[in-house]
Parts: C-alpha cells; sequence; structure tokens
C-alpha cells in the first residue's frame, strides 16, 4: 500500500512540475526578454532559498544534538566521533553516487564563469546540498556557504540552460543564484549582492544589478520568513563606535591580513598533503577524520560552522565556551579562556584542511568568519587584561574581526564590510568595518596577488576573474582554431610542386615535414617568390635551398596568453602548430583575435 502511495505521488508531483515548466516556457514566449529574466531570477532565488532553510536547518539541529549528548557526558566524545562519520559518509556519497567526482569550492564557479561560459554540471544542483550537510551537519570544520554558492550558481545555469537563453544571460542567473544564496544564508540581501559582482561578476553594467537585486532580495525575504534565527548568524547588541578607539582598529586590521595569509597558506598544505595520497578513499578520509576528531577533543568550538561560539564570544558570558572542556575547571580564570581562544584561532585552518583535504565538502567563508571573531576578541582581550588604554568593547572587536578576515581571505572588502553590517542590525559599525576591512585587505593583497579561491586557479593560468582580458583569452581553445588543411612538403620533393601549390591555392607559407611528419622548417612565398617567378632557378634548385625556419613554434597545448606573447615577439601574423613534435597546423593571430571580440561580445552582461 506504502509503495503505491508513494508511485501516485510520485506520478503528482512530475505532473506538476511538467505544468511549471510549461508556464515557463508560455511566459518566455509572451514576456520581453528583459522582463523574463526578472522572472527567472525570482524563481532562481526560491529554488536557492529552499536549498538554504534545508542545509542551515540539518546543521543547526544536528550541533543542538550532539551539544545535548554532551552536556549528559561532560566530554566531547560525540562532538569528536560525529565528523568522522560525516566525512565518511561524505566519501561513500561521491563515491558511489557521484561517481568519484564532486567539484569542491566557490572557485569553481570562478572557472565557469571564465572557461566554460556560466555552465555549472547538473549534479552540483543536489550533490553540494548532499555532501556538505553530511561534512558540516556532522561536525566538519568547515561552513555551508561555499556549497551553497555552488548550488545557487548551478541552479541559475541550470535555469539558463533549460530556457535555451543566451550565455550572457546564463552567466547573469548564475550570479543571480548566487546572491541569494549569500543573501538568504545570512538574510543578508545587500551582502548577497555585493557577492556576486565583487567575486563572480567583476564587469557587469548597471542594468544587470536589477536581476541580482531580485534575487538577493527574495532570498532574505524567505529566509526571514522560514529560518529561525538561532540558525542564522546574527547580532543584535553591539556598542557604538568610538574614535578613540581608531589605533587599536587599525592594529586589527594589520593582524587580520597577516591571519588571512596565515590561514590561506596552512590551509592550502594540508590540502596539498592530502593530494598527494595514493589511496583517495575510505583510508585517506579516516586518517583526516581521526586528526580532526582530536582537535576536536580538546578544543570542541572547532566543531561545525562555529557560528554559535561565534554568538558566545560576544555575549557577555564567553567562559561557556569551556564548557565540556579539558579548561572547564579554569573557566573562571580570564587569562586562560584567552589562551584557549588563541589557541583554537591558529587551529582552525588545519582543522578545515583536514576537514576537506580528507575528502569531505564545504567551504572557507564560515571559518574566516570565525577566525576573525576569534581574533577580534582575542586583540580586545588581551589589551583589556595588559591596562594599555581603556576598556575596550570585546563585542565590536569579535564582530569587525569578522569583517578583517572575510575581506583578506577573499580580497572581498566591500562584502566584508556590508555583510557584518547587516547581521549587526545596523550600521553603527561602519566606520571600523572599514577601516579593519580595507587595512586588512591591502596587507592581504601585498603579499598575496590572488584571493585563496583565485590562487590555485591562477597558478594553472585557468582563470584571472580580476582581469577581464585574460578571462577571455583563457576561455579560448587554440586546438579549434587551427588550421589543418595546409597541403604539405617532403625535403624531396621538387620546386615545381612549391610553384604548384602557390599558383593554385591561396596557401603562402608550406610546412616542409620528414616522414614522421617532424616538421623540417616552412617555404615562405614573400621570401622565395624571386625564385618561384624565375623558371631556369626552379628547374635547377632544391627545397633544401629555400627552406627557412618559422619565426616561432606553437605547441598544441600552450596557453593562449603564451601564444598571443609568440605572436608579438615573432611579430608574425602566422605560426606552425606542433603537438608531442609532430606538425599540426597553422594558427592566425586574426583568428585569435576575432575569437577574442566573439566572446567580448558575448560576456558583456546588460
Amino acid at each position: 500500500m506504502s509503495t503505491t502511495k508513494a508511485s501516485h505521488f510520485k506520478i503528482i508531483f512530475r505532473s506538476i512540475f511538467r505544468r511549471a515548466e510549461n508556464l515557463i516556457f508560455l511566459l518566455k514566449d509572451k514576456v520581453s526578454e528583459r522582463n523574463f529574466i526578472y522572472l527567472a531570477s525570482v524563481a532562481v532565488a526560491i529554488t536557492c532559498s529552499f536549498a538554504v532553510i534545508i542545509l542551515k536547518s540539518f546543521a543547526h539541529n544536528i550541533f543542538l544534538w550532539a551539544n545535548d549528548i554532551n552536556g549528559f557526558l561532560k566530554l566531547p566524545y560525540i562532538n569528536s566521533l560525529l565528523p568522522v562519520a560525516g566525512i565518511l559518509l561524505t566519501v561513500f556519497v561521491i563515491r558511489n553516487f557521484l561517481n568519484n567526482n564532486l567539484e569542491k569550492g566557490s572557485s569553481r564557479i570562478l572557472y565557469a564563469v571564465a572557461r566554460k561560459g556560466g555552465i555549472v554540471p547538473k549534479k552540483q544542483m543536489y550533490a553540494q546540498i548532499i555532501t556538505s550537510s553530511l561534512t558540516v551537519g556532522l561536525g566538519g570544520s568547515a561552513g555551508l556557504e561555499s556549497p551553497i554558492v555552488i548550488t545557487g550558481a548551478a541552479i541559475g545555469s541550470n535555469f539558463a540552460q533549460k530556457y535555451h537563453l543566451s550565455q550572457k544571460d546564463r552567466i547573469l542567473l548564475l550570479a543571480c543564484g548566487v546572491a541569494a544564496g549569500i543573501g538568504a544564508a545570512f538574510n543578508a540581501p545587500i551582502a548577497g549582492v555585493l557577492f556576486a559582482i565583487e567575486v563572480v561578476l567583476t564587469d557587469v553594467s548597471i542594468s544587470a544589478f536589477i536581476p541580482i537585486i531580485i534575487s538577493a532580495a527574495t532570498g532574505a525575504l524567505i529566509s526571514t520568513v522560514s529560518l529561525n534565527h538561532d540558525v542564522i548568524l546574527n547580532f543584535e547588541q553591539t556598542l557604538k563606535f568610538d574614535y578613540h578607539n581608531t589605533p587599536f582598529y587599525i592594529l586589527l586590521g594589520l593582524l587580520a591580513g597577516f591571519a588571512s595569509i596565515y590561514h590561506a597558506r596552512n590551509f592550502q598544505r594540508i590540502e596539498k598533503f592530502f593530494g598527494t595520497f595514493k589511496n583517495k578513499g575510505y583510508r585517506r578520509a579516516l586518517f583526516g577524520a581521526s586528526i580532526l576528531a582530536v582537535l576536536i577533543f580538546f578544543f570542541p568550538t572547532l566543531f561545525g560552522e562555529g557560528y554559535e561560539s561565534i554568538k558566545t564570544l560576544a555575549s557577555k558570558n564567553p567562559s561557556i565556551l569551556l564548557n565540556n572542556t579539558m579548561l572547564e575547571p579554569f573557566k573562571s580564570s580570564e587569562w586562560v579562556l584567552l589562551a584557549f581562544v588563541g589557541v583554537t584561532m591558529m587551529l582552525k585552518a588545519f582543522a578545515t584542511g583536514l576537514t576537506l583535504g580528507s575528502g569531505g565538502n564545504g567551504g572557507n567563508f564560515a571559518p574566516s568568519l570565525f577566525v576573525g571573531s576569534y581574533l577580534g576578541f582575542f586583540v580586545a582581550k588581551t589589551v583589556n587584561l595588559l591596562n594599555i588604554t581603556h576598556h575596550l568593547p570585546i563585542a565590536n572587536f569579535t564582530i569587525v574581526g569578522m569583517a578583517g578576515i572575510l575581506s583578506g581571505l577573499f580580497h572581498a572588502p566591500l562584502t566584508a564590510i556590508f555583510l557584518i553590517g547587516e547581521i549587526t542590525g545596523g550600521y553603527d559599525l561602519m566606520v571600523p568595518l572599514m577601516i579593519v576591512s580595507s587595512v586588512s585587505y591591502a596587507v592581504s593583497k601585498q603579499f598575496e596577488k590572488h584571493s585563496m579561491d583565485v590562487k590555485a586557479l591562477a597558478a594553472k593560468g585557468e582563470v584571472f576573474t580580476s582581469d577581464k582580458d585574460k578571462n577571455i583569452l583563457q576561455s579560448i581553445d587554440i586546438s579549434k582554431l587551427v588550421h589543418q588543411n595546409f597541403k604539405t612538403l617532403t625535403i624531396e620533393n621538387a620546386v615545381e610542386n612549391v610553384v604548384e601549390i602557390f599558383s593554385t591555392t591561396e596557401q603562402k607559407i608550406i610546412p616542409i615535414i620528414d616522414a614522421d611528419k617532424n616538421l623540417i622548417g616552412i617555404v615562405d612565398f614573400e621570401t622565395t617568390k624571386a625564385i618561384i617567378f624565375n623558371p631556369f632557378r626552379v628547374k635547377f634548385m632544391s627545397i633544401s635551398e629555400i627552406i627557412s625556419q618559422p619565426d616561432g613554434i606553437i605547441l598544441l597545448d600552450d596557453k593562449v596568453e603564451k601564444v598571443m606573447k609568440q605572436f608579438e615577439t615573432s611579430n608574425s601574423r602566422i605560426l606552425p602548430v606542433v603537438q608531442k613534435g609532430k606538425y599540426y597546423g597553422f594558427l592566425s593571430k586574426i583568428d585569435i583575435l576575432e575569437n577574442y571580440r566573439l566572446r567580448l561580445k558575448e560576456m558583456i552582461i546588460e
């Protein structure tokens, strides 16, 4: 009977889904292109919001359940064991249901925009939700925002593909999904808009803001209605800005910049270490998760996203953090609490690296807020305990510190400023937020040219999101532009064959190859026309006497940027291409520039 009911509900759901699809197709035909984008931005935002609600609610309820168990046991045993189970389950799902392949990290969105025209695989619409809920929901020391952002991007991208929208509209809806995800996750629509524009899209017209604003507002609205305030990171009580504390906010900004570099580099070292494992299945997962379990045993606040501990730090009784730890008997000592906070802050990069490197799924957005709040608390508490100046508002420094790390780690100062401004319920701290975010960004940028998400891709030459020209160039596949229809000759051929090719075709260069198709040289019409127009010389000369070497050679797997440099240094308009030492064809500089022009036209979002 139950099977029959399930089948019945399945039929009803499919029927409703088909009707909704038909309605959208009908609207696409009836309304203008711009109005359809507005409607699409709402549909994408609603879908993203439900994904956020599922993820956030699951993670929060698991956290409460684990804490209830801990309260009974008086030791963080469950907090240590749950992440192991979560990471192993994540690996199980990836291996058995996702073809052992899952694109992790918001950098994949940047890659999709720069190299794939905004196309995100369909499975990302559900794969991120399932795997990150298992990893972070069961205590993995990472954040849900990166999976949320990828899910939103996938929803926007696949909506555009479903309804046959252009590339520029596909990228725009991808950004709408990202904005809706951030807006819903933090109930911060302005931050959602800024993140989509500052991080994902770096070159948009003013009119493109409207669909992104609509999506972010829709996401935030649904989040407000559906999510309990305990699930979302928010602060309702903060002190006003005291300009006397400005030097200490500058100090916090400097430290946040260096802490961002510390976090990024150590996280990447851990991930690189796990990347060297030959067995990337359950053994790697168990190894990394076991080390994470030990860290969480001694430092329980490393469990999960860590938003509850951030709220605790900003409260009037931060010593609650020491509950259910080995240091609980010393919770009355402010120096013990300060040391605990400082060590936990330094370990967060390793905990997040272990979580993701061992096979779990999550992101660094929440860890950046975690580290920032702990740094802000540490700075203010240290100053107060040393009586360096009048009493600093610890809650304010805790909150502002989050913007510092977020800005330094992701190179997104505007997102950091307005996100923290929105989650605090006002803009009384706008000045210190600006100070800390800008100083941290300046310090981080001095030592790290690219943000944490972009760095790995930039090292491979795959994406340069802050540089539109390089984005477009890197998206060009030169293998599709190579001309392979050039007639070739060998060294044994007569010069008469050269004359025949030049006189019967439009070909101006003839590649000379050997029996193994190795490129020996070329015969250039411009440099040999005086010879080939002389019948006497043609009759008594050999090809070896008129052969020359090309001004440059392009490898088929060369990056476009390197190819363009080759054209510049050789001052040539066409160059031969070789693959594994064998002649492959010719590539024209004009073809690359024309392809660039077409792609530029497609990528301008209006």
